[in-house]
């Protein structure tokens, strides 16, 4: 028996990733790939991803991302290949009021195929806050809120950033959450959020309605997991941009 779908899957590698600054990030990127091969290769995949992409790892990006893809089907002599890079993802972030300077931590993806699975999609899971709009209505003395976690997959036509989307996320919460607050910043949240009430509905609304507005954007589905503080249980909601449009 021939077995035409091989790959890697849980591969780490440094790589470093452009900024929308025009710096470089250095991160940690777990890697997948597969690929379908044709039935008269049996070359050493391992040995042609490894080298393939050790070209790349001194500039991670969209671009890059895809000569990477393009590169691994010629080597591969492949009908099609994929391959996913999840990593963490650093940006600089101020404080509300007191302007404390801190690194917030986001996850992104790149992923994509060529051949049989064509297409690329970038995604970017953002931590926010949540405050229950119906524990603000019956309350006297508060309302419970919560992180959540949205996160956005998007198709598009030209290049996009991804702090552009990390803002778009936070723009849509109750409040943004901070790696580093003073006893000033914690009282603007707080309020902030307890000002701005929102199920999870309500917030990948928002997210989808930003997404929407955006010509650059071709497809994207959006997903909000607010991990409840006086539940067991998570509160979830999800939009695909094919449902809406």
């Amino acid at each position: 028996m021939y077995i035409q779908t091989v790959g890697l899957k849980g591969l780490k590698a440094p790589v470093k990733v452009k900024e929308k600054s025009g710096k470089l990030q250095n991160t940690i990127a777990t890697i997948c790939m597969q690929a379908r091969l044709l039935d008269s290769n049996r070359d050493n995949c391992v040995e042609t991803f490894t080298s393939i992409l050790n070209d790349y790892l001194g500039e991670l990006s969209v671009t890059s991302f895809r000569k990477i893809l393009a590169r691994l089907k010629d080597g591969l002599q492949a009908k099609s290949v994929r391959l996913e890079m999840t990593f963490p993802y650093f940006l600089d972030k101020r404080a509300p009021v007191s302007d404390t300077h801190s690194l917030m931590e986001y996850t992104c993806t790149f992923s994509g195929g060529v051949g049989d699975d064509e297409g690329f999609i970038l995604s970017v899971t953002v931590p926010v806050t949540t405050l229950c709009p119906c524990s603000k209505e019956i309350s006297s003395g508060g309302a419970h809120n919560q992180r959540a976690e949205v996160t956005l997959n998007v198709k598009f036509k030209n290049f996009i950033w991804v702090e552009d989307l990390i803002e778009m996320i936070e723009k849509s919460a109750s409040c943004e959450v901070y790696a580093l607050l003073k006893r000033p910043d914690e009282k603007y949240v707080t309020e902030k959020a307890f000002n701005n009430p929102m199920f999870v509905e309500d917030v990948v609304r928002k997210v989808a309605v930003s997404a929407l507005a955006d010509d650059n954007i071709t497809w994207f589905s959006a997903s909000v997991e607010s991990f409840e503080s006086i539940h067991k249980h998570s509160a979830y909601a999800y939009v695909d941009s094919d449902e809406v449009r």
